[in-house]
């Protein structure tokens, strides 16, 4: 038998792109931020038990608009993997897998994640 100009089986670039499926992969996205957002949180407190020069070195890197973008992109992954993930739960009931449902869903995690990011970062401006 001849072999076909296909892949053997399908990927990425065969696939049309669903919301759903875009935050699916998001989703494992968000966690491996989190991770990392894990090990910046340890250096963090290594930093804190360190004591005052570690601790205002580790405030010195985090202390600019670089660091404030990190922080802010894990206050996003943060909550839209937990609101993602309840959406998950939701589906393990069986819940929310029609087709609109599961599109609406989904921009109500987006938007209720940048929603909650930005309150959080208003109220921590605000209180500092």
């Amino acid at each position: 038998m001849a072999s076909a100009e296909r892949p053997l089986s399908p990927h990425l670039q065969i696939y049309r792109w669903y919301l759903t499926m875009a935050l699916s992969i998001a989703h494992r996205a968000s966690g491996a931020v989190l991770t990392g957002g894990l090990f910046l949180l340890a250096i963090w407190l290594m930093a804190l038990a360190g004591g005052e020069d570690s601790f205002a070195t580790m405030r010195a890197i985090m202390d600019n608009p670089v660091g404030w973008l990190v922080l802010f992109v894990l206050t996003f992954a943060l909550f839209f993997h937990t609101l993602n993930g309840i959406r998950h739960l939701a589906w393990d009931f069986g819940i929310g897998f029609e087709k609109d449902t599961a599109r609406q869903s989904g921009v109500i995690v987006i938007g209720a994640s940048a929603a909650l990011t930005v309150i959080t970062w208003i109220s921590v401006i605000i209180a500092a």
